[in-house]
């Protein structure tokens, strides 16, 4: 009988842990450290939505993005998940965060493979990601579809330009959804990121080069292109979180994924991957809270 009661109380603590993962957040903070700027900066990364909304109209999550002040927020795809919900793919949940956003702070956004999956079916979908897309736009979200932009930083002045404050590169990687299948990862050949993205030649690689790549697998591939900061997000920090072992699976299938949530370096370039805001299919955390990741960005430029 005491064992019994003992697992009973075991289930119910668990299943309110799991309540409280699916239902809040954390705010969890970044540091790294460039010598091709001068100065700090501070982003937020967003990634995984899924739809979800913490309070009404996501109020929680940009009353704390508010308090962050950040000088720019990127965004990792997934707002939305592609699959009908009572006849209807709901989109309004993340629009209505990213719109908001826009209206105060730059936001650079790439697409997840939700968004890339209503892209490339055009007959499931119809023209749902074009209007998506779209209304991002005009409320002033920069989309990135394999395509750079270089950051301007608001109160930007001549003398921080000169030293390089705002030589900040911001590239959104597109992938073909073959890169996110199930249980077998597909190689990426050498040429695949110069193809898609064009290669980093003369002052493009000289600045501070962001990648926002939804998929963390590639996390090499990305830097050996020349990324100085892989954003990505995609594995949910692994949807249960045991200690020692990290992550258990992501959503490629695989048990205890190399890449599942938090700061990684190789060869001096960093990726922060993000565990994610929402979930879909499996409605499942376990001692993984959502989260906001805070990434500052140290200068250490040496000017003199």
């Amino acid at each position: 009988m005491i064992i019994l009661l003992i697992i009973v109380l075991v289930i119910a603590a668990l299943a309110l842990v799991v309540w409280h993962d699916i239902h809040n957040f954390v705010v969890r903070k970044y540091e790294i450290r460039t010598d091709k700027l001068v100065g700090d900066l501070t982003m937020v990364l967003l990634a995984d939505l899924h739809g979800y909304s913490y309070g009404s109209n996501n109020d929680r999550l940009i009353d704390a993005i508010d308090k962050i002040r950040p000088d720019a927020v990127l965004c990792a795809g997934d707002m939305f998940t592609a699959r009908e919900i009572k006849g209807k793919v709901h989109t309004e949940q993340g629009e209505a965060l990213l719109k908001n956003l826009a209206s105060r702070y730059p936001v650079y956004m790439a697409s997840g493979n939700h968004e890339e999956k209503s892209k490339a079916y055009s007959k499931e979908f119809g023209n749902l990601f074009e209007r998506y897309r779209q209304t991002l736009k005009r409320a002033g979200v920069v989309y990135l579809e394999n395509e750079s932009v270089y950051m301007t930083l608001p109160g930007t002045s001549d003398r921080d330009s000169a030293q390089g404050i705002d030589r900040v590169r911001i590239t959104g990687l597109e992938l073909d959804l073959s890169y996110f299948r199930k249980m077998v990862k597909r190689e990426m050949s050498a040429d695949v990121l110069p193809g898609l993205l064009g290669e980093l030649k003369g002052s493009d690689r000289d600045a501070f080069n962001i990648l926002i790549a939804h998929n963390p697998q590639y996390f090499k591939e990305y830097s050996e292109w020349g990324a100085d900061l892989t954003v990505s997000g995609h594995v949910h920090g692994g949807i249960v979180r045991l200690p020692f072992f990290g992550g258990v699976i992501s959503p490629a299938i695989v048990l205890f994924p190399r890449y599942d949530g938090g700061k990684f370096v190789k060869d001096g370039r960093y990726m922060i991957l993000s565990r994610g805001l929402g979930t879909h299919t499996i409605h499942f955390r376990l001692f993984n809270p959502a989260e906001v990741s805070v990434i500052k960005i140290k200068g250490v430029k040496d000017v003199t």
